[in-house]
């Protein structure tokens, strides 16, 4: 019997990790412990996706989609940066582009953001919140996955090759949706308060 040699450079083993990785994440939607956002997926994962069209004004600019932001960032030219904006779905996705990923520098209104800094970060989740705020489509969806993690198994993993990684874009929409419920929570606390103390009886008002 013959002896088999080592995996070439552990591509295999990386094999068999994704497919346990998709294996697991997919028990957990079935037992509705969890979304995988993709464009073709029921509600609310596709709502989710950064192809659906799910508008907003961040900056000053229209957005047809996530997805027409970020692929503009790859824009150097501030017109054809807002012509991509405005695309939407698979049109937004054909505007992607490499030549980026040489030195790692992205765009946004002609200023030079470092894709691995903390500055384009804060701009990602800013244009999150702007789309969050003003979509309510996009809301009632984040919002109906209370409880539940966030996948997004199709999304690529290196962010020197991607404008956005899977965990970048999941942990996002779950600080998103997260924050919102304890705003929520915390202003119907207050409500409850005021409640209390308003029809709070005095003294003069219980005695005979």
């Amino acid at each position: 019997m013959g002896v088999l040699g080592p995996s070439p450079s552990g591509v295999t083993s990386q094999f068999i990790l994704d497919m346990f990785r998709q294996l697991y994440i997919r028990w957990l939607v079935r037992r509705g412990k969890a979304i995988d956002i993709w464009s073709h997926g029921p509600y609310p994962a596709q709502v989710l996706s950064n192809l659906c069209s799910n508008p907003f004004t961040f900056d000053g600019v229209l957005c047809g989609s996530m997805e027409g932001f970020l692929q503009s960032l790859k824009q150097q030219d501030r017109d054809k940066q807002r012509q991509t904006c405005a695309k939407k779905g698979r049109n937004a996705k054909r505007a992607s582009s490499t030549h980026w990923q040489t030195d790692q520098i992205v765009w946004w209104k002609g200023v030079a953001i470092d894709r691995q800094s903390d500055e384009f970060q804060q701009l990602i989740r800013h244009a999150y919140q702007a789309m969050f705020d003003q979509s309510e489509r996009f809301r009632a969806a984040l919002m109906a996955t209370r409880g539940m993690r966030l996948y997004h198994s199709r999304g690529k993993r290196d962010p020197f090759k991607t404008i956005l990684t899977e965990q970048e874009f999941c942990h996002i929409l779950t600080d998103l949706r997260d924050n919102y419920d304890r705003r929520d929570k915390g202003l119907g606390h207050r409500r409850l308060i005021f409640v209390e103390v308003e029809y709070e009886p005095t003294e003069e008002q219980v005695s005979p």
